[in-house]
């Protein structure tokens, strides 16, 4: 885990790859933990989008002859003063089956929040999962983890690992221009590195 320092020096960037992903997602021993662990990891949401998300907000759509799932995230954040922007999130094929088996066992009503909690519970149930994932592995890393690491870890995985068209990033994503994004990028992993020179014909 690659951890930094803010420029004021009073935060810490975390840099999470899948394998830590993967074992912050392992710590969870709550159906609800693991959904805030995935909303943050895999489609971006920020710590106060996920209490707004509602059984309404999912939606398929028909692209190509395949069937694709999106998620209407209705505030988020505000950049204008105007109020949060409305945005279309990609949906993960298993995330969405996740919340849908989610609602059916907690018998969430459709104009419900999934996770009913502020954003200060969000962070916080984050927070301790993280501490937990650091006793369990024996990582003290971990212990700097918070709930924004879950979305530097969804866009430094499209844009670096996935290498996906900034733009694209940006729309579901939520940023409203490549400065925004800018400081989601980091080097390139050691795996990602030797992935792009074996497969590269430089001769």
């Amino acid at each position: 885990m690659r951890i930094e320092r803010t420029a004021n020096r009073q935060f810490k960037k975390c840099w999470l790859t899948t394998d830590e992903y993967q074992a912050l997602r392992r710590t969870t021993t709550a159906y609800r933990d693991e959904l805030i662990i995935r909303l943050g990891g895999e489609v971006g949401l920020r710590s106060f989008e996920i209490p707004q998300i509602t059984p309404q907000h999912p939606r398929r759509e028909v692209i190509n002859d395949g069937s694709y799932h999106f998620l209407r995230v209705p505030e988020g954040k505000d950049t204008t003063g105007n109020g949060g922007k409305p945005r279309d999130a990609y949906l993960p094929r298993s995330v969405e089956r996740d919340l849908h088996r989610y609602q059916r066992a907690e018998d969430i009503a459709s104009d419900d929040a999934y996770i009913d909690l502020t954003r200060r519970s969000v962070q916080r149930i984050v927070k301790t999962i993280a501490e937990e994932t650091a006793n369990r592995t024996g990582n003290d890393d971990f212990q700097q983890v918070s709930s924004h690491d879950l979305r530097r870890y969804f866009a430094h995985t499209c844009l670096v690992e996935k290498r996906m068209n900034p733009r694209v990033v940006m729309e579901i994503g939520g940023w409203d221009d490549y400065q925004s994004l800018e400081p989601y990028l980091n080097k390139p992993s050691p795996e990602t590195i030797v992935g792009e020179f074996e497969t590269a014909d430089l001769a």
